[in-house]
């Protein structure tokens, strides 16, 4: 307990010697103003006002927040946080998770995916399964499979694409849609202006048989701005029996009609082919973190989008956007995967699922902004229409080695084969009240309608114990789901100095039931037929830096409840088997201090140093979880799962001139897999304890005129440790991540 209050102490010190240092240098400087992004008081609808660029203050920290109004949103009194990749010394060639989300305050990673492929964060005990409880997004519009239906993100955008990367937490559930975590929205490299091309090439190699080459063109011919890029990946993994290719592709077209009217198309294509070793029991993985005894097992995923967008300038005061967007995408998965690990493949028939997506939707926002009583406000209108369309079969496949999605005999062998048709409708509205130079409120409300519906069949094959079936069943179901409610939420920002900003927020969170609930075909698993929708509420309270150069920081308390939590909890059946229960497992609270600060010391002393930098970054987290209330036996009053109690990043960056090295420790505490807090894994190590681990990273980079060369080495102390326990693919059981290694990039613009 010491050494938490030190790190705090730690934190708060930097924070209060930032507050006065911007105090000293700012004394005598006029209160600070409404956010720059808005009309000055006093406007008349009919003024014509003059164009007026808004820039940020300066800094080399690769780590800043959204502005109160930008890019069609609104995020007064929100806590939000955005990452800019250029500025950052990490691994950017493996979308190392845990090195470009080190400033984000309590995210908890899975890191079983050593090259970046898919992204699997959660936060304030959410389930970190490829960033299903965020609203994931690319440039404003959905990536994942089915928003909320499935709203697994299998496609993860290359961050060497990336321009900024977009958090806002809770409160973000009244303009973006219903997750409990937040939003999250990778905004692509924009076209470069006052080039007509401009090509970057960046070629990457690693431990393990890692290769990556990213290729990019950008530029303006008159009023058409483009940027284009394609990346190949492969790494045959940390482990044997792990081999992967990947391609991506991408292109950003954008025409200006006039100088109040734009229109664009954003054309994304992915596709990969990943070899999988398996999970492993708590035993092997004592044994030998490196081993596996699966060779057979594969996934393949394919993931295509198109989104148009339409951009209008109204008047000087007022706004409007469309974005149109659709989905076409697959993900097979082929493998033999026991619930008892530690078995030795039999070259039996494999087990295969495969799921097909398809959707499309359409958003619209209406920015205004408009004069109350000599004071400014600004109001967001908008509303949504989704349609899914997802496909899910699952049966036997071939008893080879290779990578064969074909179903065996599949008008007998299919035991699964549900379609799932998807509506949602929402209308939105947030409105900021500037009620003085330093206050603002801001409440808003968001309506939504959801129908979800599951038509198939679901079955099994009954086998003797020579492997002869012996029975086929197969039981018909139709379940249909609608419901309409409305959320509510309301953020408050104050502003007591032009450096300093006190926010706060409560906004309302609900997360449906998705395909997964409705029905799943896993021997192993048992759902609840009467599950329910998750409600709850979020709340945020905190203090943090504004529109600072040399220092930044966010110290924050937050409260979550999770009213009818979804999650899994094992049981014995009537033949004493282990099963796990997917039930509403109760009411879980969880609540906190995030917080986070860095400081450029060595500008802070000397402001006008132009070639030394010295950054140093803190990011601590303290959770308590608890589930208050419970009808399963054995949950009150336990843990919540995915919860460790304390969560650190911390780091240091040098710098001279085009030369800089940075290093970074992540540690976590202990954390459960689910709710009855078991220790053990047992024969199938998809429960248990996940065991505290503390990993180093180190990184340089170098610029040269049109070069850039960039080393690192991730998990520099070589240690054997684990963040996920897997129910399904890519396991069952315990995922190891990988241990050191090491890795080169090399860049050239022209």
């Amino acid at each position: 307990m010491m050494k938490l209050r030190g790190f705090n102490i730690i934190f708060f010190l930097l924070a209060l010697s930032s507050v006065a240092y911007a105090q000293s240098r700012t004394s005598g400087k006029a209160s600070p103003k409404p956010d720059s992004t808005a009309v000055p008081q006093g406007i008349s609808k009919d003024q014509d006002l003059k164009e007026l660029t808004i820039t940020e203050k300066a800094t080399d920290f690769g780590f800043s927040r959204l502005r109160g109004v930008e890019n069609m949103g609104i995020y007064e009194g929100k806590k939000s946080e955005v990452i800019t990749p250029d500025q950052l010394v990490a691994n950017l060639s493996t979308n190392n998770a845990r090195q470009i989300y080190s400033r984000v305050a309590g995210l908890n990673i899975w890191e079983n995916d050593g090259s970046g492929l898919q992204l699997s964060i959660g936060g304030r005990g959410l389930d970190p399964n490829r960033t299903s409880n965020f609203n994931v997004r690319q440039n404003g519009h959905d990536i994942s499979a089915d928003a909320l239906g499935y709203p697994e993100s299998y496609y993860t955008p290359p961050i060497e694409a990336v321009g900024r990367i977009q958090i806002v937490r809770g409160a973000a559930s009244l303009q973006y849609g219903t997750q409990f975590g937040g939003l999250i929205n990778f905004v692509m490299r924009k076209p470069v202006e006052n080039k007509k091309l401009e090509i970057t090439a960046r070629q990457s190699i690693g431990s393990f048989g890692f290769y990556n080459a990213f290729t990019s063109a950008s530029g303006t011919v008159g009023k058409l701005s483009y940027y284009t890029f394609f990346q190949y990946k492969k790494a045959d993994g940390w482990r044997a029996n792990s081999h992967l290719d990947s391609k991506t592709a991408y292109a950003d077209i954008d025409y200006k009609v006039s100088d109040r009217t734009s229109i664009g198309i954003d054309v994304t294509h992915m596709d990969y082919l990943s070899k999988q070793p398996g999970g492993l029991s708590d035993a092997m993985f004592v044994q030998d973190p490196r081993q596996t005894n699966r060779e057979r097992n594969w996934f393949q995923v394919g993931w295509n989008m198109l989104a148009l967008h339409f951009d209008q300038k109204i008047s000087a005061t007022s706004d409007f956007n469309l974005r149109v967007f659709g989905l076409a995408a697959h993900r097979y998965s082929l493998g033999f995967r026991p619930n008892r690990v530690a078995t030795i493949d039999d070259n039996s028939e494999r087990d295969l699922i495969k799921g097909k997506f398809t959707n499309w939707g359409a958003e619209a926002r209406y920015l205004k902004r408009y004069v109350t009583a000599k004071k400014l406000s600004v109001l967001l209108l908008g509303g949504r229409y989704y349609h899914g369309f997802n496909h899910s079969l699952q049966g036997v496949g071939s008893t080879g080695k290779n990578a064969d999605f074909n179903f065996v005999e599949p008008e007998r062998f299919i035991t699964y084969d549900y379609r799932f048709p998807n509506r949602n409708v929402s209308l939105f509205a947030e409105n900021i009240f500037y009620l003085t130079d330093r206050l603002s409120v801001t409440p808003g409300i968001r309506f939504e309608y959801i129908k979800t519906t599951a038509d198939g069949f679901y079955g099994s094959i009954s086998r003797d114990l020579a492997g002869n079936i012996i029975n086929i069943t197969r039981t018909d179901e139709y379940r249909k789901n609608g419901r309409k409610f409305v959320l509510a939420g309301v953020g408050v920002s104050y502003k007591p100095h032009s450096n300093v900003e006190i926010y706060g927020n409560i906004s309302q969170n609900y997360r449906s039931i998705t395909f997964s609930d409705m029905r799943i075909a896993n021997p192993s698993s048992v759902i609840d037929p009467n599950l329910k929708d998750e409600k709850g509420y979020s709340i945020d309270l905190g203090f943090r830096s504004h529109q600072t150069a040399f220092f930044n920081y966010d110290v924050s308390l937050f409260y979550l409840n999770y009213n009818n939590r979804i999650g899994e909890v094992q049981f014995y059946d009537e033949s004493n088997r282990v099963l796990r229960l997917r039930s509403n497992v109760g009411q879980a609270v969880i609540m906190g201090v995030e917080s986070y600060a860095e400081a450029d010391f060595f500008k802070l002393a000397s402001p006008e140093e132009k070639h030394w930098s010295a950054v140093l970054f803190g990011n601590i987290a303290l959770i308590k979880s608890e589930y208050r209330k419970s009808e399963i036996p054995g949950v009150q009053g336990n843990e919540v799962e995915f919860v460790p109690k304390f969560n650190l990043k911390t780091g240091l960056r040098v710098g001279y001139k085009k030369l800089k090295g940075s290093f970074q420790l992540t540690h976590l505490t202990d954390q459960f897999s689910e709710a009855t807090n078991a220790i053990d894994g047992g024969v199938s190590s998809v429960v248990g304890l996940i065991p505290a681990y503390k990993i180093m990273d180190l990184s340089f980079s170098y610029e040269w005129k049109r070069l850039k060369a960039e080393a690192s080495i991730n998990n520099l102390a070589n240690q054997m440790y684990f963040t996920r326990r897997a129910t399904g693919y890519p396991g069952p059981g315990i995922l190891p991540s990988d241990g050191r290694g090491y890795y080169l990039t090399l860049q050239v613009k022209i």
